[in-house]
């Protein structure tokens, strides 16, 4: 039987309204968008301006928040993340999987998987809970790496906001196969139609001019440049 925090929220801010057939229930398609991804926007007013502002995030989805935890973290002096406790914010992210080329300009379109969450986030003042968050977005852009750094000092603490949001209220879209032409497109033919795999592409590694010669890449570092 599915549980109410194995489904995404049903709530009117996250409900899907166009394209809903791209819509997904299931928390796990959340955790997948998000764990495929090293960049969200955060959407926030501030001085009734809105902003989005791309951002590296973590995830803990057995965090303390409802149905799991996304942390986000700028510096102290952040007009963003000074404002974002006092207010609803949205976080987006996107991962494209593959070019759509149609036979239309108007049937052109990409294969994605995407997801929103909404929410009013707290600021995160455990000291434990700041550097687990720390960690987490560390490891979502290079997993592994935080065990290998030394610890946060005191400095780069106070220095360093930490924001959570609830992954409770949330969607997500996303589109796969092939264009969708029209018939008489595909009759009157001429046209190539298909679909061009895309992906992120990492590179070999670049050592620092001032790492000490015996040291090697890490395996994380190595697990990376192969991924």
């Amino acid at each position: 039987m599915t549980t109410d925090e194995e489904l995404l929220s049903p709530t009117p801010r996250t409900t899907v309204i166009r394209g809903r057939q791209r819509a997904r229930a299931e928390r796990s398609a959340l955790l997948d968008v998000l764990g495929s991804a090293r960049l969200c926007h955060l959407g926030v007013v501030v001085e009734n301006v809105p902003r989005v502002l791309p951002t590296v995030f973590g995830v803990d989805p057995l965090g303390p928040d409802r149905a799991g935890t996304l942390y986000l973290h700028g510096s102290v002096a952040s007009r963003s993340l000074t404002e974002a406790p006092a207010q609803d914010i949205c976080v987006t992210v996107t991962v494209v999987d593959g070019l759509v080329l149609a036979r239309s300009a108007f049937h052109h379109s990409m294969n994605y998987r995407s997801a929103v969450v909404v929410g009013r986030p707290r600021r995160v003042e455990d000291e434990q809970e700041r550097i687990r968050a720390l960690d987490a977005m560390v490891d979502q852009v290079v997993p592994g790496r935080s065990a290998h750094l030394r610890a946060h000092t005191r400095k780069e603490l106070a220095a360093t906001s930490v924001l959570a949001l609830s992954l409770y209220e949330a969607s997500v879209k996303a589109r796969t196969g092939g264009p969708v032409d029209d018939d008489t497109d595909i009759a009157t033919g001429g046209v190539w139609a298909g679909v061009v795999p895309i992906g992120e592409s990492v590179g070999r590694a670049v050592r620092a001019d001032d790492v000490e010669p015996h040291l090697v890449e890490p395996d994380h570092v190595v697990a990376l440049s192969r991924s």
